[in-house]
């Protein structure tokens, strides 16, 4: 029986990851973490029966554990409430499912404590892979993809450890706005870009994912979970969202992971890795298919990418500057405060007056967050 502790509960991931449980059944949640929603955070701990739950606001804490008064469950609050349930000790596997930095010092206090991680709260290697690499070495714990293209790229790799990678193929549906010019993406409004084509996420991986940001964010994250150079990604435009990512090996062979657009798959090999689990649900038809299109990604008029690309191979504290003026870009954007074109606007600002620091601490990780947010905020 396999135990794990789920961080960012309420949210997409965390919901399907429980669908995933609730499914097999050979696996117990020791602890659940949630940011406010305790509402649907109290119906998972009714359901699932972990030994701790907790939630982010302290307010919401003190309302949970009045709601569960009657269950055994110890309920906690803040980042040392996300922290205990991320190393809580019956716990085998750690799904950190929390969107942001925010998930960097839950993710090492799980790992101190010789947790698995199933990755899929990418700004942790985005801001922090120079930490997070050497200590997964060192604690000798798996780090398991569950983003879909990472996870694709990660089922290519299997059994092609002394082999080398020349080129990492790295898909992406295009958003709904591809094809689109700036001009014509001037007015674009929160429900427009909460309509991806193809993908269920959250709010701000679907508004990252209309930019092209969040593809860049992989880019930076492949960088470091394989190993490999930024200039050996190369992101390709592949619309249906059928081939989840590639790898090119150095002799020119093409590896390649397909599949219908579902979450559950990638979380459930991530927890049952390397094994296969029966999964319910659609199948590729490729008599229906007949094609798959492939484009190049518009650099110009989705500039968030190429600014991944300019963090990423800087490195330093530049990518922390790039996820940081993205996350309050974006939630500005969904509370209506800037226009649609201003998020990477404002990434680009932040990266420009921005110092870097080399070999970045997890405090001035932190610190340059913040530098980020209140430059930001005193512009716009």
């Amino acid at each position: 029986m396999k135990r794990i502790s789920i961080l960012g509960s309420t949210g997409s991931i965390g919901t399907q990851t429980l669908e995933v449980v609730e499914q097999n059944r050979d696996i117990q949640v020791a602890a659940l973490a949630a940011g406010s929603n305790i509402e649907l955070l109290e119906k998972q701990i009714r359901k699932f029966r972990p030994e701790l739950a907790a939630v982010w606001s302290e307010e919401k804490a003190k309302e949970l554990k009045i709601k569960v008064a009657d269950l055994d469950v110890k309920v906690v609050s803040g980042m040392e409430g996300l922290i205990e349930a991320a190393a809580i000790p019956s716990a085998d596997i750690t799904v950190t499912a929390v969107v942001g930095m925010i998930g960097i010092r839950p993710t090492i206090a799980a790992m101190e404590a010789g947790k698995d991680i199933a990755l899929a709260n990418k700004e942790t290697l985005v801001t922090a892979g120079h930490i997070i690499i050497p200590l997964a070495e060192k604690k000798g714990v798996r780090l398991l993809p569950v983003d879909s293209e990472h996870s694709a790229i990660f089922q290519c790799l299997n059994g092609e450890k002394n082999n080398r990678i020349s080129k990492i193929l790295l898909t992406a549906s295009g958003g709904p706005f591809r094809g689109r010019t700036r001009e014509e993406m001037k007015n674009i409004r929160v429900e427009d870009a909460l309509k991806h084509p193809n993908w269920t996420m959250g709010q701000k991986i679907t508004i990252d994912s209309s930019t092209m940001v969040n593809k860049g964010l992989e880019v930076m994250e492949a960088k470091w979970l394989f190993g490999v150079d930024m200039d050996q990604i190369q992101v390709v435009v592949q619309p249906q969202s059928v081939i989840h990512s590639m790898v090119e090996f150095e002799d020119g062979a093409v590896m390649a992971q397909l599949g219908t657009p579902d979450m559950r798959l990638p979380i459930q090999y991530a927890l049952y890795y390397p094994e296969r689990r029966p999964l319910p649900g659609e199948r590729l038809d490729f008599w229906k298919l007949t094609e798959i299109r492939f484009e190049k990604p518009d650099m110009d008029n989705f500039p968030g990418l190429a600014l991944a690309y300019r963090a990423g191979k800087t490195g330093g504290s530049l990518p922390v500057v790039f996820n940081a003026a993205n996350e309050l870009a974006v939630r500005m954007f969904l509370n209506r405060k800037i226009g649609y074109l201003t998020i990477t606007d404002m990434i680009r600002a932040a990266m420009d007056r921005h110092t870097v620091i080399p070999d970045p601490s997890v405090e001035q990780i932190l610190e340059a967050e913040q530098e980020t947010y209140e430059y930001i905020e005193s512009r716009w």
